[in-house]
């Protein structure tokens, strides 16, 4: 029996971006030819394993089926090494809850030409992914004269659109922005900033 018996693979984690998730494992190094992987998931709500989409895989990574991408239920799951007859023990990920657990990426900024005047700058946000109904998603805006003193300064807004006003005339204005996903549990992920983006306003 013990012969049988193949390394566990290690480094199980859930990768999550954007409410897209897979879970990783590092590759268990036998001699014997290529290895194989299953993966198993449970929820919260169900506590028995079912199979995912990847059974007797030879890669080191699963990507979660549509059904698992709820993102609010707790996912644990396992996976365990295969070659021949001969089997590993499984490893488990922590569990995970993709609105606590996923990563946010950028929104995609962009300046409104036509709307920018001396002391005014139109800004257009979007999202970085579709969000869902109940969502609630803020837009936290730094902005900050382009110039040797950055005194940033901040706003909040939940819509895709907005003004920024009392601004310099003919000055060039530099912005970056993130996502703050508020769920329904009030739990806050801030995400990560959008690369800096300079616009200039116009001469009265």
């Amino acid at each position: 029996e013990s012969s049988l018996r193949l390394p566990a693979p290690r480094d199980v984690r859930v990768y999550s971006y954007n409410f897209r998730s897979s879970l990783r494992w590092s590759p268990v190094k036998v001699d014997g030819g290529p290895l194989l992987y299953t993966v198993h998931f449970k929820t919260g709500a169900f506590n028995q394993w079912d199979e995912m989409n990847c059974t007797r895989i030879s890669r080191t990574e699963c990507d979660f089926p549509q059904l698992l991408n709820e993102p609010r239920w707790t996912v644990t799951l396992r996976v365990r090494a295969e070659l021949g007859p001969a089997v590993s023990d499984w490893a488990e990920s922590e569990p995970f809850v993709a609105e606590r657990n996923t990563t946010i990426g950028p929104p995609r900024v962009s300046s409104v030409p036509e709307a920018r005047s001396s002391d005014s700058l139109l800004i257009s946000v979007a999202p970085p992914f579709a969000s869902r109904r109940g969502d609630s998603l803020q837009y936290r805006v730094s902005y900050w004269e382009n110039s040797t003193s950055t005194t940033k300064k901040e706003i909040s807004r939940s819509n895709t659109l907005f003004k920024i006003t009392d601004l310099k005339e003919s000055t060039l204005y530099c912005f970056e922005v993130q996502v703050e996903f508020v769920t329904l549990s009030d739990f806050n992920i801030r995400g990560l900033p959008s690369a800096p983006q300079c616009y200039s306003t116009t001469v009265s």
